[in-house]
């Protein structure tokens, strides 16, 4: 698979091309998911209170934030290729680093390492999945990113249960190795951007990709309408902060962020500690009632890859973000009313099969496709930043959430009726300000927000 392959359309060279780039999105899932078995066994070497612990788990978060800053450039700069193969070695020198770090400085030192690697995939693989995709292809595409990740939370709480007999929590960190190598030696051979090609005037590499994907006639066709929307637009930062595109800004931000603080992430990041806090039993007991969480949110994942091209991206979403308020009521009540942990681990169930099934996959999917051609690193990088903001302040303060509820009023209750409130919120956004872009084309979005920009401009 070289950049100068040409040949006919073919769905499983896309699908292949996609696998590979889909991996980061592995690595985004079996990174920020070791922590959440190994913080058991640190919680005594390490001495780690509340505000530690949220600092050990939330220190990968803290560094994904430098990862979308970096790829504001990168992603122009050396292309989506590149960027994935950066964010490669960061999570190698991560791995290595954080399963042999002496002491709490260190890990969090080489955690935040890592983290750069996750925010630099996260926005690059389903930017480049889409870019990649043909439209009728795009939101499954892009969706096998969503399923990697999954994928990747859930052989991470394998690993950790496996090696949880005996507290091998270095060995969870050392494991990550492997699905590395295998993104290094994958990333040699899938091609670049043809969007990205074609914006740096690489026409002819651009044109092969496109051939290889959809056959010479409509690769034609689409490399023409890919210059035709370069040609409206000037690629500033500051594009992005016109009329049409900074309604899309602001969906991008809000979807992204909304997929941060709902809580469900939450629910996975810290389901062992969970849990345990609900009775369930030892921490074996507790990881592996989380691998059964996180085999369901699989088998959710996989249900979601044949809804999203079937269904519009907004019946899905408010369907799917209503359940998980409903989620986080119940398990509100759960607390509240002391009840047996079955009922807890069934309103982790509820929410966690919620968001994987709609707010999951649908945020980025949408994320990698509203924006034109040649903004659309910077706005993915942007958006992205406030991701892993969000992201990181979730994980760094929820542990000192649920223990101030838990302090002030004896139980953890309160902090999921926090959670079904954002969650309604986000109901109400996706309902007034959400577009539907089912099965439009890149290039036809793109024209949408740059026609919208026009009419604003002109007072319509």
């Amino acid at each position: 698979m070289n950049e100068n392959m040409e040949g006919k359309a073919g769905g499983s060279y896309v699908y292949l091309i996609s696998l590979v780039a889909a991996v980061g999105g592995f690595l985004f899932g079996y990174d920020l998911s070791l922590i959440s078995g190994a913080i058991i066994f640190m919680e005594k070497p390490f001495q780690l209170n509340p505000v530690t612990k949220g600092l050990a788990v939330s220190s990968a978060y803290l560094g994904s934030i430098a990862g979308p800053i970096l790829g504001l450039w990168m992603a122009d700069a050396f292309g989506r290729k590149k960027s994935l193969v950066f964010a490669s070695i960061c999570y190698m020198i991560s791995a290595i680093g954080s399963a042999v770090a002496p002491d709490m400085l260190q890990f969090v030192i080489w955690r935040m390492l890592g983290g750069v690697g996750v925010g630099l995939s996260t926005v690059i693989s389903p930017m480049y999945i889409a870019e990649i995709s043909p439209a009728k292809l795009r939101g499954r595409l892009v969706t096998v990113n969503q399923l990697s990740i999954v994928l990747g939370i859930n052989l991470a709480v394998i690993v950790c249960y496996l090696l949880s007999f005996g507290g091998h929590w270095r060995w969870m960190f050392a494991s990550e190795a492997f699905p590395i190598l295998f993104l290094m030696v994958g990333l040699y051979f899938v091609p670049g951007s043809p969007r990205w090609l074609a914006e740096k005037n690489h026409q002819p590499e651009a044109l092969k990709i496109l051939t290889r994907i959809n056959g010479r006639i409509q690769a034609e066709k689409e490399l023409r309408e890919i210059n035709e929307e370069l040609a409206q637009e000037t690629g500033h930062f500051l594009e992005l902060f016109r009329p049409g595109l900074r309604r899309a800004l602001l969906i991008g931000i809000v979807l992204l962020v909304f997929s941060q603080i709902n809580g469900v992430n939450m629910m996975i990041m810290y389901a062992p500690t969970i849990l345990l806090e609900a009775g369930i039993g030892s921490e074996s007991h507790a990881i592996l009632n989380a691998v059964y969480i996180n085999l369901w949110i699989f088998i959710t994942t996989v249900i979601a890859f044949g809804l999203i091209d079937r269904f519009g991206r907004r019946p899905i979403l408010l369907a799917g973000v209503t359940g998980m308020a409903l989620a986080h009521i119940f398990m509100g009540l759960s607390f509240y009313y002391k009840m047996s942990s079955f009922f807890v681990l069934l309103a982790m169930f509820a929410g966690t099969g919620s968001f994987t099934l709609t707010l999951a996959p649908l945020s980025w999917v949408i994320l990698a496709e509203i924006f034109p051609n040649r903004i659309r690193g910077k706005a993915m990088s942007l958006v992205g930043l406030f991701f892993w903001v969000s992201a990181y302040c979730c994980a760094q303060f929820f542990p000192m959430l649920t223990d101030w509820f838990f302090r002030l009023f004896q139980t953890q209750a309160g902090a999921y009726g926090v959670y079904a409130g954002i969650c309604l919120s986000c109901v109400l956004f996706i309902w007034k300000m959400l577009p539907e872009t089912k099965d439009l084309s890149l290039e036809e979005i793109g024209r949408f927000w740059l026609e919208y920009q026009k009419r604003k401009s002109r007072g319509v």
